[in-house]
């Protein structure tokens, strides 16, 4: 798991695939954190992302570093504790312009049963899961 949130950090923008419906929705994502053992992301509840991972926990998150990709399926969890929140705002001090894990909106959620699959054109897929 570790391995895999330093290639969300290195990579720096991740996109994160939901659901709408039947409609499938990916927006760029730049959030990663380990805490309490956890691979946690983290998005404001006002956001329709918010209530797609809601209505269907089951996201999928790609991203590309250095001629390798990364592709996590899993679900996320809601952790609606303030030092969930406040762990993650910690690791990222210029969200707090616009977030507070007291502000009602910040929402922090943690990856369970994930299957990460590391790929290249050079070399076998390699699977991590956590």
């Amino acid at each position: 798991m570790e391995r895999v949130c330093q290639f969300l950090k290195d990579a720096g923008v991740y996109y994160l695939a939901t659901v709408e419906g039947d409609q499938p929705r990916v927006r760029p994502f730049g959030t990663a954190h380990i805490f309490e053992g956890r691979l946690y992301i983290q998005t404001g509840r006002v956001k329709p992302c918010s209530r797609q991972i809601a209505a269907n926990p089951k996201v999928e998150i790609s991203a590309f570093h250095d001629g390798t990709w990364v592709r996590i399926a899993g679900e996320l969890v809601e952790d609606d504790r303030v030092e969930a929140r406040k762990s993650m705002l910690d690791a990222y001090p210029n969200l707090r312009g616009m977030y507070d894990e007291n502000d009602g909106n910040t929402q922090v959620l943690y990856f369970r049963s994930a299957v990460a699959t590391f790929s290249s054109f050079t070399a076998a897929p390699e699977t991590v899961e956590f």
